[in-house]
């Protein structure tokens, strides 16, 4: 298989049905090891021309029970706007640079200013490329099941019920890929951006100066307390920073390529495991808790990150942006316990879906059938110039 970071299209059936049995619980927690497969990272490599003047971006993107029930997708902030045509989608970033001297104010006898001195601005492309595709399909038969129903009208309901769970698993599927495109951000930091994981037991002991707390004895009632109230507002100070103007909380590229950025409240993603924020709540927060960040930014509980009978781990060998623009597959999957949330500007997680189709063959005459067919092309995509952070209790 072809690498998504290529133009191209990319079957991800294989790694879809991979990944849907660890969320389901099917399967146990595993590492998922292919991401360069189906994740489009930010880079620089660019694979088409440049234009000729800045030379940054790129040229012209009996009782019957039927049991189902309308399954609605989670991690819905990640989805976004659909992009219908072109394999490459490109984002310009701006470069800030540096202030000059006032030559004003340092005139000379018989010398001249010149004001007429070429000053490019100084602009980064980042692309992303590739497509991934997977199809599916059901058959429905005329009159083979008629004697399994009490008429027509139960048939019908059955018929109905089974396109409620295609679309259920559907919904599912499109969850299990948006889940991993988070699951790739959060490893990406873990390996490729160390400084945005937030180690938040080890900065409150050196705050509170007790060295003696472990990731289960902070549990304890005499501790819990006053280590989730620091807790909310080290995480609260986090979403506060990154509305600053700043190189902070993102991947910076070499060669003076620093792009500032900035995240207000509204363009951020706060996801935070059920656990955490559920015990918080009940146990430490009834009499703190106020409008703050949870209210003021997008976010969402997280009852497992990858798989539902390891709910806090993930497993998984990242692709992520490299400091020189290029793209990198960790070397080994990296496992990582005790995740307590992400925060990450809107544009750094994303998945659209921008070719789905459902079409139904001709009536097979002889075997008294046809199928009906459902097939989608996404693109999952992460950046990690933009501004996000990873949480972890440890």
């Amino acid at each position: 298989m072809a690498s998504v970071n290529e133009m191209g299209f990319n079957q991800v059936a294989a790694t879809l049905n991979a990944i849907q049995q660890q969320v389901t619980g099917q399967t146990a927690i595993s590492p998922i090891n292919n991401t360069q497969d189906f994740i489009s990272v930010a880079n620089t490599t660019l694979k088409a021309g440049y234009d000729p003047v800045l030379n940054a971006i790129s040229q012209m993107v009996s009782r019957t029970i039927f049991s189902t029930r309308p399954y609605s997708r989670k991690f819905k902030g990640i989805f976004v706007d659909n992009a219908a045509y072109g394999g490459h989608v490109r984002k310009i970033n701006y470069v800030d640079l540096p202030a000059v001297d006032d030559e004003g104010y340092k005139l000379a006898d018989d010398a001249s200013v010149d004001m007429y001195k070429v000053r490019k601005p100084k602009v980064v492309q980042t692309n992303f490329y590739g497509h991934n595709t997977f199809s599916d399909y059901v058959t429905r038969f005329r009159e083979q099941l008629q004697v399994a129903f009490s008429g027509p009208e139960q048939l019908g309901e059955f018929w109905a019920n089974l396109m409620v769970e295609w679309t259920n698993k559907h919904e599912q599927f499109h969850e299990s890929m948006a889940r991993t495109a988070l699951l790739n951000f959060i490893g990406g930091k873990l390996a490729g951006d160390t400084t945005n994981v937030i180690h938040l037991l080890t900065e409150y002991k050196a705050f509170t100066g007790d060295d003696t707390l472990t990731a289960q004895t902070v549990y304890q009632p005499e501790n819990y307390k006053a280590f989730v109230q620091w807790m909310y507002s080290r995480i609260a100070v986090l979403t506060d920073m990154m509305t600053e103007r700043s190189t902070k909380f993102h991947t910076n590229l070499d060669e003076g390529r620093n792009i500032m950025r900035h995240t207000p409240l509204r363009d951020q993603r706060v996801y935070l495991y059920a656990p955490t924020r559920y015990q918080s709540q009940m146990m430490a927060l009834a009499d703190v808790y106020h409008d703050n960040f949870l209210t003021l930014a997008d976010n969402e509980t997280v009852n497992f990150w990858q798989s539902i009978d390891t709910p806090d781990t993930v497993n998984i060998t990242p692709t992520y942006l490299l400091p020189t623009g290029a793209i990198k597959q960790h070397a080994s999957a990296i496992k990582q316990t005790n995740v307590v949330g992400v925060i990450f500007d809107r544009e750094a997680v994303g998945i659209s879906t921008y070719a789905e189709e459902m079409s139904v063959t001709p009536y097979n005459s002889r075997g008294k059938y046809w199928n009906m067919w459902s097939s989608f092309t996404d693109r999952y995509w992460n950046d990690f110039t933009e501004n996000g952070v990873v949480l972890l209790l440890d």
